[in-house]
């Protein structure tokens, strides 16, 4: 493994965990009252895009960080439909 792809690697997992104590206080007080809901779908189709720009250039780092990180930004905008 290279240098680089180490980097890659401690990047998306620090910039996808940085999300889940968003994802954890959401889910302990079932309120999202304070939270964009258009700013989270716009952030969810920056990952859509990351994504399939990482798929289309082989890049597993970019793959997995935008694949966990829209997991849990479509948690949020589930939840933040249930919990109007």
């Amino acid at each position: 493994m290279k240098f680089i792809d180490i980097i890659g690697y401690l990047a998306g997992a620090l910039t996808t965990i940085s999300f889940l104590p968003q994802v954890i206080q959401v889910w302990k007080t079932r309120s999202t009252k304070d939270l964009s809901i258009v700013m989270f779908l716009l952030f969810s189709l920056g990952l859509i895009l990351w994504l399939i720009y990482g798929i289309s250039v082989m890049q597993l780092p970019i793959i997995l960080a935008n694949g966990f990180t829209l997991l849990m930004a479509s948690i949020i905008i589930v939840f933040k439909i249930i919990y109007k």
